[in-house]
């Protein structure tokens, strides 16, 4: 056995509890026992000498005294066939902060400690229970607060990305495997197609890559919130727009110059959509004001942070030169969907139009559905798609990392170098592996001498 097994083992010798639910007072309480010791526990705390796995149990608890605590549910789930893989016993009690931490101090007086943060998925995944990816998908779909997120981190969780890593995994074990062969055992008879196939394969590879880091990127602000910033020059009606969209006075309104000094952010909901809007500081070109030129500086970076930039423009007034300050930010804002808005239409216009193209027309003070569906739109087009989506910036590093080895071992397959070919397969091997489950050099062993039958 070796030492990382022992370590891990040693750290199964604990049996666990914690509140399962939610802080704070409803109708149900889970607590949630895990570990060699849970089903002992339970039964002392429920004075019953047989609990059935997988049956529901209304049983009476007490305390170490023998007092009475709750009449609960006992669910009793025998290993392996539980969350953990351990033996697991969730009681039910009823909602309240009182009585969970009751049975948790009981618990702890028959043996069990505290469980540490996320330590019942760590030990669903050490005993092969979950994936990496399914344990973020996990993590995040509690802290989602839209239904695209709640949607996509479902499929993860269905094993939709497992899949994909698996496919990508089971195809560069195949190209390393051949490769090792090649180099270890020249002698033997190798299928006269082999490097077309390895070629294949790695074109292959590489376009699913790419096209997974694009449509992750699209659609990045699925979990914490598409960012959309406000923009324009001083006095346009950005405030009056980031109050009109909450339904109350966030932001102060005035007719001078630089009241908003900061960015002020607030999350709404549009359609299905959870989104971050940032009220920026008034852009413009001459400000004697430190604090102001701050938040000038901090309007640049929201627009180089944000999904969506929605710049406003005043129908009232003469396009100037801080007009055109915006317009030249918009068009160096790269792979940015932008909403061009001329504002106060409901006053005589000014504002050559034709500069803006393609623009909206409306009025903060009066209605702005138009621009509400604009946006929706825009965000419909980035979560409607079926492509497979990363989640964390851990799973897109991997996948940069493993594209970067693929892109760098073509040319030593193409020269020759299976050394060099073989050593980026495996980093990339290793990389993509980093998703789902580490990888082991006995997986390709597997495939080298399980397919070759060498050494006859």
């Amino acid at each position: 056995m070796s030492t990382k097994q022992e370590k891990i083992n040693l750290n199964f010798d604990d049996t666990i509890v914690a509140i399962a639910t939610a802080n704070g007072i409803g109708s149900v309480s889970i607590v949630r026992v895990s570990g060699a010791k849970a089903l002992e526990i339970a039964q002392k705390i429920s004075k019953k000498s047989t609990i059935n796995p997988r049956y529901v149990t209304l049983s009476y608890l007490h305390n170490i005294n023998d007092e009475l605590i709750d009449e609960a549910l006992v669910i009793y789930y025998k290993s392996p066939f539980s969350f953990t893989g351990e033996d697991v016993v969730e009681f039910q009690v009823h909602g309240g902060v009182a009585i969970s931490n009751m049975i948790v101090d009981v618990a702890l007086s028959y043996g069990a400690r505290m469980a540490t943060a996320g330590e019942f998925s760590k030990r669903a995944f050490l005993n092969n229970k979950m994936d990496l990816s399914k344990a973020e998908a996990i993590s995040k779909i509690i802290e989602a607060r839209s239904e695209d997120s709640v949607k996509l981190l479902a499929r993860q969780l269905k094993g939709e990305l497992k899949d994909f890593v698996e496919d990508i995994r089971e195809d560069l074990l195949f190209m390393l495997a051949y490769t090792e062969v090649s180099i270890d055992y020249a002698e033997e008879d190798l299928p006269t197609d082999i490097f077309e196939k390895i070629e294949e394969k790695i074109n292959k590879i590489e376009e699913k890559l790419e096209n997974t880091l694009s449509a992750s990127k699209r659609r990045e602000g699925m979990i914490e919130g598409f960012k959309v910033a406000i923009v324009g020059k001083p006095n346009v009606g950005k405030s009056s727009l980031l109050n009109k969209l909450l339904n109350y006075d966030r932001a102060i309104i005035s007719d001078i110059a630089g009241t908003t000094r900061d960015t002020i952010e607030e999350s709404i909901k549009i359609g299905t959509h959870i989104i971050k809007i940032v009220d920026t500081a008034g852009i413009r070109e001459d400000t004697s004001d430190v604090i102001e030129q701050i938040g000038i500086e901090k309007s640049i970076k929201a627009i180089s942070e944000a999904d969506i930039i929605v710049a406003l423009f005043d129908n009232s007034k003469k396009l100037d030169s801080e007009d055109r300050k915006i317009l030249e930010l918009l068009n160096s804002a790269e792979n940015k969907k932008i909403i061009k808005v001329l504002n106060k239409c409901d006053l005589e216009n000014s504002f050559e139009k034709d500069i803006l193209e393609d623009f909206i027309e409306l009025s903060t003070k009066d209605n702005i559905n138009l621009l509400i569906r604009k946006i929706e739109n825009i965000l419909d087009e980035n979560t409607s798609s079926d492509e497979l989506t990363l989640v964390s910036k851990r799973q897109v590093l991997s996948v940069k990392e493993c594209l970067e080895n693929i892109k760098m071992a073509k040319n030593p397959l193409y020269s020759g170098e299976l050394e060099f070919f073989a050593h980026h397969i495996r980093e990339a091997l290793y990389e993509i592996s980093q998703i789902t489950r580490p990888y082991e050099n006995d997986e390709m062993l597997d495939v080298m001498f399980g397919e070759f039958c060498l050494g006859k």
